[in-house]
C-alpha cells in the first residue's frame, strides 16, 4: 500500500510551523488543509490530551465564528499524534496567508477567559477532558516562540 503523502513528510527535521499538508478540489473550488504544529515531532513531549482538546474548542469556536474568515473554514482539529492540528480552509492559500489568522488564534486561546464552549455533558463527548490553564500556556508558547518569528524554515516543509 502507497504511504499518504503526509507520512511521507520528514518528522525528523520538522520544526514548528503553519505548513500547507495539501491542497485538493472539491466542488471546483481549492481546498488547503495546514499543518498547525506547535510541537517538534519525536524531539519534545507531545500536547497532553486536555490541553489539546480544550484548544480543539476555543479555537473551532474562534475560528467559526470569525468576522472575516467564518465563511471558508471548514475543519479545525487535532492531530493524531498529538503535535499539533489540522486546519481546512476554502481557497487556494499558502501558509504565508493563514499566519496572521493562526496568530489571532492563539492570541484567543492565550487570553481565554471563562467556561470552554462546548465544555458540557450535553455538548461535547468527553467534556472532563479539559484543562484551560495547560491549553493557555501551549498557546502561548506557541505563539511567542514559533508564530511571531515564524520564518520560511516555520512555513515550509523541509526538503
Amino acid at each position: 500500500m502507497e504511504k499518504i503523502p503526509s507520512f511521507t513528510v520528514d518528522h525528523l527535521r520538522l520544526k514548528r510551523g503553519v505548513y500547507v499538508s495539501r491542497k485538493d478540489i472539491a466542488g471546483g473550488e481549492v481546498i488547503t488543509t495546514f499543518d498547525v504544529r506547535m510541537k517538534e515531532p519525536n524531539r519534545e513531549p507531545a500536547l497532553s490530551p486536555s490541553a489539546i482538546h480544550t484548544i480543539e474548542h476555543l479555537a473551532a469556536t474562534f475560528l467559526r465564528n470569525h468576522p472575516v474568515w467564518a465563511s471558508k473554514i471548514i475543519y479545525w482539529g487535532p492531530m493524531g499524534c498529538l503535535t499539533g492540528n489540522y486546519l481546512i480552509v476554502k481557497g487556494d492559500l499558502a501558509s504565508a496567508d493563514i499566519l496572521p489568522l493562526v496568530m489571532e488564534t492563539f492570541e484567543f486561546v492565550a487570553s481565554y477567559s471563562g467556561d470552554v464552549p462546548g465544555a458540557s455533558a450535553r455538548d461535547c463527548g468527553n467534556y472532563l477532558l479539559m484543562n484551560l490553564p495547560e491549553a493557555q500556556y501551549e498557546a502561548k508558547r506557541y505563539l511567542l516562540e514559533t508564530l511571531c518569528v515564524a520564518t520560511e524554515e516555520n512555513l515550509n516543509y523541509p526538503e
